[in-house]
């Protein structure tokens, strides 16, 4: 059966699923083909939430919005320490100068816009913008400061702004909890055979761009927002790690934690079913 994957551009998605979409991991029988949709992750966020998709990246927060359709596997997906969005300005301010501003953010139901919510100390109106489009925003004084994400957190400095507040070390100091950021969900019914193989796969596309990272850098090249080669490779360092490989304890318990709160934020309840497919 063919099956539908969306990822996003970004470096680290096309890192782990290089060997995976080039087809030198094989979906295996009756898998495939493998029909790749590449797109911003609130927009995988909103084709999920009209289950377009068999496989998805998705923002961990917008979890709470599909769990009756979909449910999370254990790889594939951005977390860790270190590595949360931050909140940035034109000049340096702190962050009760921007209780009542006008913050541009990457999408209502991206993790970033959950974090500023969670923290509670951001009142004004939110702008909704694709995360290459923040940093320009802010600079030209369309909003009074960014949650930015992805590769902009390396260089936001180098366009003039200013480190208000990293959403991220607010979660881990305040939840002792890694930061995750997005997952790769999966639809419930593929069944959990398929659930398992798909897991499998993922795992041993990472595994193949681990053994071989120059194997993949020109599909990662091609997909790139950011084209310096210091910045792909600090943009991998930094969001694919042993929870990409594994979400473990610790990763179902960080992943578990945040949706949940972005469930009480939303007014959702979530479904009873299980939150996490069966390990591989």
């Amino acid at each position: 059966m063919a099956l539908r994957l969306g990822i996003s551009p970004c470096p680290n998605d096309t890192y782990i699923f290089a060997a995976l979409v080039e087809g030198r991991v094989p979906l295996g029988r009756g898998l495939g083909p493998l029909e790749t949709h590449f797109a911003d992750v609130e927009e995988l966020n909103s084709l999920a939430r009209e289950g377009a998709l068999d496989v998805t990246k998705l923002s961990a927060a917008a979890v709470a919005d599909v769990l009756d359709e979909y449910v999370v596997l254990r790889s594939g997906g951005a977390l860790g320490r270190g590595c949360g969005p931050l909140l940035v300005a034109s000049r340096p301010l702190a962050p009760q100068d921007l209780r009542d501003a006008t913050i541009a953010v990457p999408g209502l139901r991206t993790t970033a816009n959950t974090l500023l919510s969670l923290h509670g100390a951001f009142n004004g109106p939110r702008r909704e913008l694709v995360f290459d489009r923040i940093m320009p925003a802010v600079r030209r004084g369309d909003c009074a400061a960014g949650v930015i994400i992805h590769e902009s957190r390396f260089t936001y400095a180098d366009h003039g702004l200013h480190l208000v507040l990293d959403l991220g070390k607010w979660w881990e100091e305040t939840t002792g909890a890694p930061i995750p950021l997005g997952v790769i969900a999966a639809r419930r019914s593929l069944g959990e055979d398929t659930l398992r193989r798909v897991t499998g796969c993922i795992r041993a596309s990472l595994e193949s761009a681990d053994a071989d990272p120059a194997a993949s850098r020109p599909f990662i090249r091609s997909h790139a927002q950011e084209m310096d080669g210091s910045v792909l490779g600090r943009h991998i360092e930094t969001f694919v790690n042993e929870f990409s490989l594994d979400l473990g304890d610790e990763g179902c318990f960080a992943v578990e934690r945040l949706v949940r709160k972005a469930a009480e934020l939303r007014g959702v309840t979530p479904p009873d079913s299980p939150m996490f497919a069966p390990r591989p």
